[in-house]
């Protein structure tokens, strides 16, 4: 097996802007894993938050480029188990090679990744479109230039009330809002049932990831459902949830890609917790990973190559919010 890195700098078609960053550009790095006449992509980018450059990302991947070439028949499974304990600081390139891989297997399998699942498409849930944080003029603006179904606010500011409150004058979408640990438990409690007479859906990561005391007291006296994203990073982190949230959203980047995400999934439907996939600001090969795994979703995030300027891949497709599949086999991505 070939291992071929490609590095991307993502324009997006707007600043895009939450509560502790603001980018006009996102660095990423393609995997291809090339097998024959057969290749299957993944991805990750640059993460300040979490310390991920693209140096890094290409480092760690190239110190290990001997045992990915050497893989030939494993499963993914047994893939991920080989190469896990060797990236275990680095998440998101483990999971720029897992999906890769699962990309390629399927490839040689000849199915579309989800029907190597077994996977049911007719119940996909609809994705929402992202409204960064601006002038309120300025996302009134933005929505109105996409009309979506739903729509996830980004808040964390003096005025989060006051913005969504105007929004709500001008569509009558379902609204979710994401607070990226800006608030305080008291002023989570106390927005909430602002928030859901203003049409809000739930509330997602209100609180520092580190609040757990914080967040038990929310989860106890919020209206709306909250659902966790950066106190929900591994799958150790699934069971912390419990209780302390009533959903939970993964991004597979963290994680480390398809196999430990799908795991996560498992564990928080035994849990009673419902299950969101998350997307970064990305191009359509990470986004047609996660497309595979909507029939195990209540509800998904992945909007991130409407947000850029110029897509670099062609392959899951949304319009107005639902998901359409190429015809090719795997995750269906094909590099422009």
């Amino acid at each position: 097996m070939e291992l071929i890195l490609r590095e991307y700098n993502l324009k997006l078609k707007h600043t895009f802007r939450i509560s502790r960053k603001t980018i006009d550009f996102q660095p990423s790095l393609i995997v291809e894993l090339k097998d024959g006449s057969f290749s299957g992509y993944g991805e990750a980018t640059s993460n300040p938050y979490y310390d991920i450059t693209i140096e890094i990302l290409q480092n760690d991947i190239e110190n290990i480029r001997a045992v990915i070439e050497n893989t030939s028949n494993e499963t993914p499974d047994e893939f991920w188990n080989k190469i896990s304990p060797l990236l275990a600081d680095n998440p998101f390139a483990l999971c720029a090679l897992d999906n890769a891989y699962h990309d390629l297997y399927a490839r040689k399998k000849g199915k579309k990744l989800y029907q190597l699942w077994n996977s049911n498409i007719n119940t996909n849930p609809l994705t929402n479109y992202t409204i960064g944080i601006g002038s309120i003029e300025n996302m009134i603006t933005k929505m109105k230039e996409r009309p979506w179904p739903i729509y996830k606010i980004k808040l964390g500011t003096p005025e989060d009330i006051a913005i969504v409150t105007e929004l709500r004058k001008h569509s009558d979408a379902i609204f979710r809002v994401d607070a990226n640990c800006a608030w305080t438990a008291d002023e989570t409690i106390s927005y909430a049932p602002i928030l859901k007479k203003l049409g809000v859906e739930f509330i997602e990561q209100p609180l520092k990831a580190s609040d757990w005391e914080g967040q038990k007291e929310v989860f106890k006296n919020s209206v709306l459902p909250i659902v966790a994203d950066e106190s929900c990073i591994t799958e150790t982190d699934v069971a912390k949830c419990h209780e302390h949230f009533h959903g939970i959203n993964i991004k597979l980047m963290k994680c480390g890609g398809i196999t430990p995400g799908r795991r996560m999934l498992a564990e928080a439907k035994k849990l009673g917790l419902k299950t969101m996939i998350g997307c970064m600001t990305e191009s359509t090969v990470g986004i047609s990973a996660i497309a595979h795994l909507l029939p195990e979703l209540d509800y998904v995030d992945m909007d991130g190559p409407l947000l850029l300027a110029e897509d670099i891949a062609n392959g899951v497709t949304i319009v107005n919010g639902k998901t359409y599949y190429p015809e090719r086999t795997g995750t269906g991505v094909i590099l422009l």
